[in-house]
């Protein structure tokens, strides 16, 4: 299925360094998003100023920018300098070489023998079943095309959970430039993993039967794919994004809102709420609903890991066990459950169908499992009355405490140059004080 029949290591290869350059640029995408609450202002602060070394204020010069290599040639260190720079820049920018390759090998089958059944993203209802008249040569290019769009997701995935995991927020910078990506997209009609809407006939006849249907359903009604969706494909795909972006949205918003009203605390920010809606505006809303039940599972592994390293090691070391936030950033989670989704759907496909079979009962079953969430969440605020554990977190009150006070004034001394209420002076004053040195390393 490879284009031009060029041989898999080559595209490996190249997929890889690709990955490590664009790598490069989500280190910037990471460092300048979060200080720009408007998004135009953030993508336009990936232009200018030119990367530099957040201590000296040099421009890295353009041979030491080669990702990975750079890095390691310099020792992770400031050319001029000698400041450290992290190591977490080379390890995303293999990471995300890595990805580029995973992502492929996962949906573009190689070989000279290889069909279109082998992607990951293939299933019978979906486009690629739909149209088993295309030729080799269009159904690789195709897929070529539907790679480099589930890419743009995966990227704004990496980029959210690495900003997610350093703030505990999720720029708007991240996300609407990729829902944009993801509904411009489903018009072409041949991106979508499977139809809108589907059922399974057998379930829907059988049930025909069971509440006195005597002649045979009507052909809308045991049909397992709506007509329209063939005859119109760009408004299908578009039914597609658009249906996902929603039902994602109202996932989590079920999820924040019953954690208001019942523990009343925030169980998820808006960010994920927003993080799910690009999700879904990619995947639709069938494999959304995969990703909204496979992230707690991804959350539990991990973190169930870190409690178990963190009691090793007091005990190990004979010290007392590091205690950890109670709030963990949520992205990071959705994210690699998406992922997971993405490159093995087509097993997860095989495991769901049989609910998303229902066709239309699937909204009712899922308004009876958005009751029992709130009723277990509940069930446990009562275990806790009974058991005398507070129900809820002690009300924060604010105050000034001497630290504060300290900061206030310092940051409200002028004459120091720094803080918010510095004002803008001519750059010859500070230099007839003989203080122009002294304001350029503190970054003025």
């Amino acid at each position: 299925m490879i284009l031009w029949d060029l041989p898999a290591p080559f595209i490996y290869t190249t997929l890889f360094l690709l990955g490590a350059v664009i790598g490069s640029f989500l280190n910037v995408c990471v460092y300048r998003f979060p200080r720009h609450e408007s998004v135009r202002k953030a993508w336009r602060s990936l232009l200018s100023p030119p990367s530099s070394c957040p201590y000296c204020r040099r421009r890295i010069l353009l041979r030491d920018n080669v990702p990975i290599l750079g890095w390691l040639l310099l020792r992770g260190r400031c050319r001029f300098c000698r400041h450290r720079f992290s190591f977490r820049y080379p390890l995303i920018e293999l990471a995300n070489g890595l990805l580029f390759v995973g992502v492929y090998w996962a949906m573009v089958p190689v070989g000279f023998t290889s069909s279109i059944a082998e992607s990951a993203v293939y299933t019978p209802i979906g486009p690629w079943g739909a149209t088993p008249l295309w030729s080799p040569v269009t159904q690789s290019l195709w897929l070529h095309l539907q790679y480099a769009y589930f890419m743009v997701l995966v990227e704004a995935l990496l980029v959210a959970s690495l900003i997610d995991l350093d703030l505990r927020i999720i720029p708007d910078s991240v996300t609407y430039p990729a829902i944009a990506v993801g509904l411009l997209g489903s018009l072409t009609g041949r991106f979508w993993l499977v139809p809108v809407w589907y059922q399974s006939p057998a379930m829907m006849n059988a049930v025909w039967f069971a509440f006195g249907g005597s002649s045979p359903p009507p052909a809308w009604w045991s049909a397992a794919v709506p007509e329209w969706t063939a005859s119109m494909p760009s408004l299908h795909g578009l039914a597609v994004s658009v249906a996902g972006f929603f039902v994602g949205r109202w996932l989590v918003l079920l999820v924040r809102n019953a954690g208001q009203w019942v523990l009343r605390r925030e169980a998820m920010g808006m960010g994920d709420v927003i993080l799910m809606q690009m999700i879904g505006s990619f995947l639709g809303w069938q494999a959304t609903v995969v990703v909204f039940f496979l992230a707690p599972v991804c959350a539990i592994a991990i973190v169930a890991g870190r409690l178990g390293y963190d009691n090793l090691d007091a005990l190990v070391h004979r010290r007392p066990r590091i205690r950890r936030d109670r709030e963990i950033p949520y992205g990071p989670f959705l994210s690699v459950a998406a992922l997971w989704v993405l490159v093995m759907w087509q097993s997860m496909h095989a495991a769901t169908s049989a609910f998303f079979g229902w066709g239309p009962f699937v909204p009712v079953m899922g308004a009876l499992l958005a009751a029992s969430f709130v009723g277990v969440l509940w069930l446990v605020q009562g275990a806790k009355w009974l058991l005398g554990i507070p129900l809820y977190e002690p009300a924060w009150t604010e105050e000034w405490t001497s630290a504060d006070q300290l900061a206030f004034f310092a940051n409200k001394d002028y004459r120091a140059g720094t803080g918010p209420l510095a004002p803008p002076e001519w750059p010859g004053a500070p230099s007839g004080q003989g203080l122009a040195h002294q304001r350029h390393w503190r970054g003025q």
